[in-house]
Parts: structure tokens; C-alpha cells; sequence
């Protein structure tokens, strides 16, 4: 009875957050607390359980971030990327958005991709405001360029550390199994958005023409305080890259990094304040706990091992299975907790495999979908959520079905372009 009322439950709220009918964060919420009441969940799996509570890591991480963001827009130096960006791009629609596609997807291989989208985003709204474009196509886009860069590298984003934890990978196995096919991926993806895209490209050629005008150091307010300021990221950013050798948490890090910014440029509270998406947060926290619940009665534990039996021997079939199955069921919860829990399910299936390289082909393949897979909802990413909390606040809503119909498309593309990778390199020639 339990398991039906849990399943009820998170259906009903994710069908609430899909057809917009209430607020996220309400339906979120209020999914929480009927799970409270029907007994599915307590305060120590909601709040202290590792495998089914909130990931305190991820929310503190976002927090810190969201602090550094707010004191880096002090010192003006979004309007001065948002300036430098727009001139590279001479105003072309286009052209702008492939330049913000390989800045995203390149810094989210070297920081987590929500980090990205976090400093990433302000630059992309001050730039479609100054040449007259809706900026929502560029948002979601920097979403997907997030979640496919960051699937490149170890320090890409939590769930490959999650992986690599479970499966003793280091970060050169990544930098070598995954980005090549991150490459071409991206490529095929800056071609995927001129088609999904390519009615919103507006281009003026007033706007382009009053921005080329434009000189981006006066935008900078203070640059004593900026100076300061970057090099405080600069050893944020290192902190990223070396945390599984300094055994420190990423948020940690993010924590101590906005800490010292904010002395160092003696911003107000008021100011470092300003960038805080408290919604986007507080929607996390309801995201881990309604997942946790699945969790908690098994139902997750079950899909796994209804997989492992399909898939039997079939190592192909089982790598198949992850990639457009997980892709199926990551869809409606965040990649950070299903990876979470679906690793145990992948280290038995990889251990049981006849030979290493098809053991480890399992892995690659549930990496793959991890990050490739967060693309196809608006809620099966934090990248995505952040996004979505980051256009609502600047008054550019979108939609969950705005942000799905294309996410469809990009998740469809991408792994039916990773399923040859995965058959070539593990099983035909591995």
C-alpha cells in the first residue's frame, strides 16, 4: 500500500509541475508533505539519509555559486563578456549562440555545469538585451551546451563523480572514453539548433550596429574590486579541478570561495544577496526528497533489478538498455539522484560482465546517459532547473513543455548518436 501511495503521489506532483497548473515549488512542497503524512518519508530520510535525503553538497554548492555570482555582477563584468560576446559576434543570432554553446559546453568540463550555467546565464540575458533578442532560446540552449560538455570530464558535474567513485575510473578515463564523442556531439548538436532555432534568429542591425560602438572596459566599475574578485574564482576554479585529490567537497570549496570574495570586496549583504535563486533551491530540496521517497519503498531498487534480469548475459542489450532506459526513467527526476541510485545496480551488472572492457562499457554507457539524458526534461537536470529559475526571475518564463518539447529532440539526437560509439568501441572492435 505504501509503494502505491508513494508512486501516486509523485506522479500527481510531477503531473502538477508539467501542466504548470500550480507553482514548481508549490507542487514540490506540497509533494513532500503528503509523503510526510502517508509515512513515506520521516525527517531522517528526508534530511540526514545519504541515499534517499537531500543532497546538502549539491545545495550548498549551488548557494555558494549563486553568492560569487552576485558579487562578480558588483563589477560589471557580465555587461563587459555580454559586450566582448556580441561584438565577436557582429549581432548575428547565430553566430552568438554557437559562441555561447562552446563557452558553455568547455567551461563545464572543467567546472560543474550548473556553475556554469550560474555565471554563464547573466552574460547570455545582458546580451540579448542589448541587441534586441528573446533570450529564451539562448537560455535553454545553454542548458544542453552544459549538460554535454560536462559529460567530458570527471569534475564535469556530480554524477560522473558519483560513477567514477563506484567504478575506480580516474580523470584521464574520462578526458579518453568520453571526449570524443562529446565532440561530436556537440557539433551535431550546433547544427540541431540552427533548425530548432532558426525562426527566432532576429537580427538587428540597428542593435548590432549601436553595440559595436559600444567599449567594453567601460563597463567595469571597479577594477581594483574585479582584479581581486577573479582571482578569488581562479582559486575556486582550481579547487574544482584538484577536490577528489584534496578530498574537500565541491561545495566546500564554492562556500570558502564566496566567503573571501565577499570580504575582499566588502560587498553588502544586500548585494551578494541579489543573485540567490531561493525558489530554485527550495525546488531542489522538494526534487531530492519526492525521489528519496522512491527510493525509501524500493521502487527505484526494483526498476534496477527488473533491468538486470531483462538484460540477463546480453551485455549489448544491458549497455542498450542503460542508455535509452535510464534516458526514459531520468527524465522525470533529477540526474544527480538517479545516478545515485542506479550506480549499485550498474557495479553489479558491470561486475557480473564476462570481461572487463564489456563491464566497463556498461559504465560509459550509463555515463552517457547521465548527462545526455538530463537533457530531455525541464527537470531532469539541475542545469535545467537553475535555467528555468534564473528566465523566471528576469521575467522570461519558460515553460516546462517550452523546455521539454525541444528537449526531446536534443536527448533523441544525441543518444541515437552515442549508440554507435558505445557498439563501435566496446563490442565491435573492444
Amino acid at each position: 500500500m505504501t509503494v502505491v501511495l508513494a508512486c501516486t503521489i509523485f506522479v500527481v506532483t510531477y503531473a502538477l509541475i508539467a501542466t504548470e497548473r500550480v507553482h514548481r515549488v508549490t507542487a514540490a512542497l506540497g509533494g513532500v508533505a503528503a509523503m510526510a503524512v502517508v509515512g513515506v518519508i520521516d525527517t531522517r530520510t528526508a534530511f540526514y539519509s545519504e541515499d534517499s535525503g537531500v543532497d546538502w553538497n549539491v545545495l550548498f554548492l549551488l548557494f555558494g555559486m549563486m553568492l560569487i555570482v552576485g558579487v562578480l555582477k558588483q563589477t560589471g563584468l557580465f555587461d563587459y563578456l555580454a559586450v566582448w560576446a556580441a561584438q565577436r559576434s557582429r549581432g548575428r543570432p547565430f553566430r552568438l549562440m554557437v559562441l555561447l554553446i562552446v563557452v558553455t559546453a568547455g567551461a563545464s568540463a572543467l567546472l560543474d555545469n550548473v556553475t556554469t550555467v550560474l555565471l554563464v546565464a547573466p552574460v547570455t540575458l545582458t546580451i540579448c538585451q542589448k541587441l534586441g533578442l528573446r533570450p529564451v532560446p539562448y537560455l535553454i540552449v545553454l542548458a544542453f551546451a552544459s549538460n554535454i560538455g560536462g559529460t567530458a570530464t570527471l569534475i564535469g558535474d556530480p554524477p560522473n563523480i558519483i560513477i567514477a567513485s563506484r567504478a575506480g575510473l580516474s580523470f584521464n578515463d574520462f578526458l579518453i572514453h568520453l571526449t570524443p564523442i562529446v565532440l561530436v556531439i556537440l557539433a551535431a548538436f550546433i547544427g540541431l539548433c540552427w533548425l530548432l532555432f532558426r525562426r527566432q534568429f532576429e537580427y538587428s542591425q540597428s542593435h548590432a550596429r549601436a553595440v559595436m560602438d559600444l567599449r567594453p572596459g567601460e563597463t567595469i566599475t571597479d577594477l581594483r574590486q574585479l582584479t581581486r574578485c577573479l582571482v578569488v574564482l581562479g582559486l575556486v576554479t582550481v579547487g574544482f579541478s584538484l577536490h577528489s585529490w584534496l578530498h574537500v567537497q565541491p561545495s566546500l570549496i564554492a562556500l570558502l570561495g564566496a566567503g573571501t570574495m565577499i570580504l575582499v570586496s566588502r560587498t553588502t549583504p544586500t548585494q551578494f544577496l541579489e543573485e540567490v535563486e531561493w525558489p530554485t533551491l527550495v525546488f531542489f530540496m522538494g526534487l531530492f526528497v519526492l525521489v528519496g521517497g522512491l527510493v525509501e519503498v524500493g521502487v527505484i531498487d526494483w526498476l534496477g533489478q527488473a533491468a538486470i534480469e531483462a538484460t540477463g548475459d546480453r551485455y549489448l542489450l544491458a549497455a542498450t538498455g542503460l542508455l535509452f532506459g535510464s534516458a526514459v526513467l531520468g527524465a522525470f527526476v533529477d540526474n544527480i539522484p538517479y545516478t545515485a541510485t542506479m550506480a549499485p545496480i550498474v557495479e553489479n551488472l558491470a561486475d557480473a560482465a564476462p570481461t572487463a572492457e564489456q563491464g566497463e562499457a556498461l559504465w560509459w554507457a550509463f555515463a552517457l546517459v547521465a548527462y545526455f539524458g538530463g537533457n530531455t526534461t525541464a527537470v531532469s537536470a539541475g542545469a535545467n532547473v537553475v535555467i528555468i529559475g534564473i528566465a523566471a526571475r528576469h521575467l522570461h518564463p519558460i515553460s516546462f513543455w517550452e523546455f521539454t518539447k525541444y528537449g526531446l529532440v536534443v536527448t533523441t539526437v544525441t543518444l541515437v548518436l552515442a549508440w554507435p560509439y558505445v557498439f563501435l568501441r566496446y563490442f565491435a572492435f573492444g
